[in-house]
């Protein structure tokens, strides 16, 4: 499924582009799931990394939509995003924070159209995982493939990323649910490790750049048998 959402405050604007969704989703046979906000700041204060596509007006009488998609981009860098606006002027702008396009106000069913499909073929491009995370420093946005390992310290969630570590409020039982299906596996109570970034075994624990993350005993052969798993499915 794909996730939009809009953030217009003219209503008849909303619904045509809900509607001109419904239908391209049916033409095209994709399954969308369509979020509608009256302005930027709405958006932004629901927003949690969970949308695949943002189409937003960018003059908008709260918080515009150029606005809100800066702020966006300070904590999301992969959704794809898309200007509705009536003056060509101040899509220009929208390059500054990697919009994909944007559509002329009256908009029609065919620049639309053509604009989705762009869209679409982005997300199939990128087709990853993401785990959005509240830190003391705000809203933050991972890509599973960065992350090397999760670990619980002092009651809060220790993300350990290529890019530095990421402090969050959480339970290991919920990053395990967001990662189903991931090559993630748990080799004790408090330590969840990617199994693509496992560099070695030492006495039956897991070497992470650099870093002993331990095994317990219980776990030490099942830990082998999923690490071999994953290697011989990026083998084959």
């Amino acid at each position: 499924m794909i996730r939009f959402a809009i953030a217009e405050d003219e209503p008849l604007f909303q619904k045509q582009l809900k509607e001109y969704l419904t239908r391209y989703g049916t033409e095209s046979g994709q399954e969308f799931s369509i979020a509608v906000y009256a302005d930027g700041a709405a958006l932004l204060e629901a927003y949690r990394g969970q949308y695949d596509v943002l189409l937003l007006d960018i003059q908008m009488q709260d918080m515009d939509g150029m606005t809100a998609a800066k702020r966006i981009r300070a904590i999301d860098e992969e959704t794809v995003i898309v200007f509705i606006t009536n003056m060509q002027q101040y899509a220009i702008e929208g390059y500054s924070v990697g919009a994909l396009d944007y559509v002329l106000k009256p908009v029609t069913y065919y620049a639309f159209s053509q604009c989705m499909e762009r869209a679409i073929k982005r997300i199939k491009r990128k087709d990853k995982t993401y785990l959005f995370v509240n830190s003391p420093q705000g809203g933050r946005k991972i890509d599973a493939d960065e992350l090397l390992h999760v670990e619980i310290h002092s009651h809060s969630l220790i993300y350990h990323t290529k890019s530095g570590d990421v402090s969050a409020i959480g339970s290991m039982k919920e990053v395990e649910d967001s990662l189903a299906g991931l090559p993630f596996y748990r080799c004790n109570k408090g330590d969840l490790v990617n199994l693509a970034h496992v560099d070695g075994v030492k006495d039956g624990d897991a070497v992470i750049d650099g870093k002993i993350v331990p095994v317990s005993r219980a776990k030490k052969k099942a830990f082998l048998d999923a690490l071999n798993r994953y290697i011989n499915e990026v083998r084959a």
